[in-house]
């Protein structure tokens, strides 16, 4: 069994409360409010499985997918995930940093991948999508994140022209890229 939410144990035919005193005796573990994990469950990120369960479409972007693409060095100190533009941004207590992107190009680069240690899932931005992100913001970024996560990317072979298929679909990532190619390359 995976995570378990209060409205949900009544299925397990537990009460609410029922719920809230068996974690407090050590049977399941809280990770956030409304969210629960048998106690013996195996060893899963908890910023992960609360993003996607208070949001499915939540996806995980810039500098924390180029960590886990293995295309930066930086260390987030929060989550990085997206959401469509016009979502409520819930509320939550683990390092999340909510991020709103447009919906017409959402979609664009998604895939979900599992959750080590759990039975969800989450979205995650391609390589490329996360470097045209990355260049795209990076006056709130930083410079140096897609320039170093390009260079990265080039030296393990990836393709410019998958790259810019992304990008000109993208505002404001067109330009910075194509110039960073050509120093680049």
């Amino acid at each position: 069994m995976g995570t378990l939410r209060p409205r949900q144990a009544r299925d397990l035919g537990m009460s609410r409360s029922g719920l809230y005193r068996a974690a407090q005796s050590g049977k399941y573990e809280r990770i956030a409010r409304g969210i629960y994990r048998p106690a013996d469950a195996s060893a899963a990120d908890w910023d992960w499985i609360e993003a996607a369960t208070r949001r499915p479409d939540a996806t995980i972007c810039l500098a924390s997918a180029l960590a886990h693409h293995d295309l930066t060095d930086a260390i987030p100190n929060a989550l990085d995930i997206a959401i469509p533009r016009g979502s409520r941004i819930p509320a939550t207590e683990t390092a999340i940093s909510w991020h709103l992107f447009a919906k017409e190009t959402f979609g664009l680069g998604r895939s979900a991948i599992s959750i080590p240690g759990s039975e969800l899932d989450i979205g995650i931005y391609s390589p490329e999508r996360c470097i045209a992100d990355a260049f795209r913001l990076r006056g709130d970024l930083g410079y140096e994140l897609g320039r170093d996560a390009l260079r990265e990317w080039l030296r393990r072979g990836g393709k410019p022209a998958a790259l810019m298929a992304i990008a000109t679909r993208l505002p404001r990532a067109r330009g910075p890229l194509l110039q960073a190619l050509e120093v680049l390359t």
